[in-house]
C-alpha cells in the first residue's frame, strides 16, 4: 500500500500488517492519516466515513422482506456489506469505517 504527504509529496509504502483492517474502506485518493513513531509507521486512521462504490449486487425484489429489506453488496474494495434493496451495481454508498455497516447512498 502506497500513501503519499500531499503537502511534501513524500510516498510511503506500508505493509498489508501495518495497514491492517483499513485496507477495507480505502480507496485511491482518499485522505487518510498515517500514525508514526520515531519514522515508524504504526498505523492508519480512517475517517468515521467513507464514500465506497458498489461493485456488484444482485437486483432487488420490492415485494421481498424475508432478509429485513436488505442484500448483500460487494464494494469496490472487495469488503461485502448489507445494503437496502434499493441500491443498484454502480451506486455510491456512505459506510461506517468503525462498523462496516451501510449508512446511506450518496
Amino acid at each position: 500500500y502506497v500513501f503519499m504527504d500531499t503537502t511534501t509529496w513524500e510516498q510511503t509504502s506500508l505493509t498489508a500488517e501495518i495497514v491492517g483492517d483499513a485496507k477495507d474502506f480505502l480507496a485511491e485518493n482518499q485522505d487518510v492519516v498515517v500514525a508514526f513513531h520515531e519514522g515508524q509507521a504504526l498505523f492508519v486512521e480512517l475517517p468515521a466515513n467513507v464514500v465506497l462504490t458498489v461493485e456488484e449486487t444482485e437486483p432487488g425484489l420490492q415485494g421481498d422482506r424475508s432478509s429485513g429489506g436488505t442484500k448483500p453488496a460487494r464494494l469496490e474494495t472487495g469488503r461485502e456489506i448489507q445494503v437496502p434493496l434499493f441500491i443498484d451495481t454502480g451506486d455510491k454508498v456512505r459506510v461506517s469505517t468503525s462498523t462496516g455497516e451501510y449508512k446511506d447512498r450518496v
